[in-house]
């Protein structure tokens, strides 16, 4: 059996590393590619990014020291020029090119054609049709991505925590590759066959615009644009930018953020429906205190209408019209008794003083007919001589013409017959 003595992990990365340092072309390298993944490591301030051409591509990394001298920072896409040194990442096991210097050389091929097919698509008009707004609590959720991918999972965690109730269907789909496009599209036409789905996530995790540029196709922007169900793109990182988020109808910063806007959260819900019902409680409060104000309304009207009101208040205001009535009465009544009592005062003094005064006129009269009476002539011996009807027979012609005569005297009358 035969014994092989090696080297160590260690060992075999310190012999790279000094190799590639021993070679005077990779201690000064000048390189212009395009940028893909480009990457600013925040806590550190260092730059992560891969140079490409057509065929290759190689890692770099530019130190905070060095990235703070550069003109701009590069964006995917972008051709840069840098100049640094090769060197062997033995933690990683990654050969990358340390950069110290970079530039801008121009726009990449990739760049250039994103540019253009945006440019294209929005002057048809095609993003402009993409800007309706999400149902509050969907029915059902479609989400197209690979179902071998950790997308999928993130996005049922977060809906999982935010509103576990709504169903969410996988709807496989290849993310990278040639092939992709087509089946996005093919997975987006299915989706929208689903029954009660009325939202659709399109998602992929982060990558380099080379892993990303499925997302980038004309036929799949067209495709996403003329579904009859809203879809959010979460396609790549905060940073990455696709021809998909233009097409959406809304554009997440990632996988998860889009779950997180599609997802109400069902405590945000609960406290939205406790608002609602409260606001709804005050609202029937008010509208049934309104309500039966209204019918107190019509019911005093209606008790202002009823026979039987009309007759009580007609009675109440005979009670008071007759009350006002023997007011008056009375008062006109103890103004007549008293008119009557000054009246009947005067009337007894103007009849005593009348009765005074006829009495006087009597007793006047009374002596002057004595006076004048033919029967006080007789109390001096006269007498009156008449016929049998009690004529007087004042002369002989007419005592002549009677036979039978009466003669009064004083005390009495005494007839007589006369002979010829």
């Amino acid at each position: 059996m035969l014994q092989y003595t090696g080297m160590t992990v260690s060992e075999l990365c310190q012999v790279i590393s000094s190799s590639l340092k021993r070679t005077p072309e990779l201690r000064n390298v000048t390189v212009t590619a395009e940028v893909s993944g480009f990457k600013n490591y925040l806590p550190s301030g260092h730059w992560y990014f891969a140079l490409k051409d057509s065929s290759a591509v190689i890692n770099c990394v530019m130190y905070r020291q060095n990235n703070i001298h550069a003109a701009i920072m590069p964006d995917n896409g972008t051709l840069v020029t840098v100049r640094g040194y090769v060197d062997y990442y033995s933690s990683t096991g990654k050969t990358q090119l340390y950069v110290d210097q970079l530039q801008v050389a121009g726009i990449g091929t990739l760049y250039e054609q994103f540019a253009a097919l945006k440019d294209k698509l929005q002057a048809e008009g095609v993003f402009a049709k993409c800007c309706r707004e999400l149902p509050r609590i969907p029915r059902k959720v479609a989400v197209i991505t690979s179902k071998s991918g950790a997308v999928w999972h993130d996005i049922l965690n977060v809906s999982g925590n935010r509103c576990p109730f709504i169903p969410i269907v996988l709807v496989h789909s290849g993310v990278q590759g040639a092939g992709a496009p087509a089946e996005l599209i093919q997975a987006l036409n299915k989706a929208q066959r689903i029954q009660d789905v009325d939202v659709i996530i399109i998602a992929r995790g982060g990558g380099s615009m080379e892993d990303l540029w499925c997302f980038n196709d004309e036929g799949l922007a067209r495709a996403i644009a003329a579904s009859v169900i809203p879809v959010v793109s979460g396609v790549g990182h905060e940073t990455d930018t696709t021809i998909c988020d233009y097409a959406a109808d809304v554009r997440a910063s990632t996988p998860s953020n889009a779950a997180e806007i599609v997802f109400p959260d069902v405590n945000e819900l609960i406290q939205v429906v406790w608002a609602y019902s409260k606001d709804l409680d005050h609202k029937m409060e008010s509208f049934l205190r309104g309500y039966l104000d209204e019918v107190q309304k019509m019911k005093d009207r209606f008790q202002c209408l009823s026979p039987m009101n009309h007759i009580h208040n007609l009675s109440e205001e005979r009670q008071k019209i007759a009350s006002r009535l023997s007011n008056v009465m009375n008062m006109r009544l103890n103004d007549y008794e008293n008119l009557i009592e000054r009246y009947g005062t005067r009337l007894n003094k103007s009849f005593d003083f009348r009765m005074i005064n006829t009495d006087a006129q009597l007793k006047n009269l009374k002596i002057r007919l004595e006076s004048i009476s033919p029967l006080s002539v007789l109390d001096r011996g006269y007498a009156v001589v008449s016929d049998s009807d009690g004529h007087v027979i004042p002369d002989t012609v007419r005592a002549n013409q009677v036979k039978d005569i009466q003669i009064r005297f004083r005390d009495g009358v005494v007839g007589a017959s006369r002979k010829e």
